[in-house]
């Protein structure tokens, strides 16, 4: 795939399906580094049920919710919680990533249980890209999400 450089985006979409999923952005590729002071923009979605689902023990699972937080006071990240009232109305039940190029083309890497799958054929990945931002739009705001985050480091549902 690509390299990811200043002007590209990753946007993706995250939900376990019998395992937590916690979503890391790689920007390495190749051995090399993005440009200095530019880092590339995040878009990330995660299901509610991501921060709740239990991995290792309480002080795990804190340093997990401190890690979203901090990452979400980053400028090139947004993090969005997908609250579980949203029910049907959720674009998707697996992961997917979205990835804005340099040329402006968007790749799209699509997780099952089995495998994961690259398209980049636009036909294929607009609707994808569609249907992430009309989800990102009935997503918890940046600010509604980290304090979620935050009231369940707290302890507090």
């Amino acid at each position: 795939m690509a390299d990811l450089c200043p002007s590209e985006t990753v946007t993706s979409a995250v939900y376990p399906v019998t395992r937590r999923v916690m979503w890391t952005a790689r920007v390495r590729r190749a051995g090399r580094e993005p440009a200095a002071g530019r880092p590339p923009m995040l878009f990330v979605v995660m299901d509610e049920s991501c921060l709740h689902q239990q991995v290792g023990g309480p002080e795990v699972m804190d340093a997990q919710l401190q890690r979203l937080e901090e990452m979400a006071g980053l400028p090139n990240w947004i993090i969005q919680v997908a609250p579980f009232s949203l029910g049907a109305r959720r674009a998707f039940y697996l992961p997917v990533n979205l990835l804005t190029l340099a040329d402006r083309s968007i790749v799209a890497y699509a997780e099952s249980q089995a495998q994961g799958h690259v398209e980049r054929e636009t036909s294929l990945v607009v609707p994808l890209l569609t249907s992430y931002h009309q989800f990102q739009s009935e997503a918890l705001s940046k600010a509604a999400s980290v304090a979620k985050i935050s009231q369940l480091r707290k302890g507090t549902p």
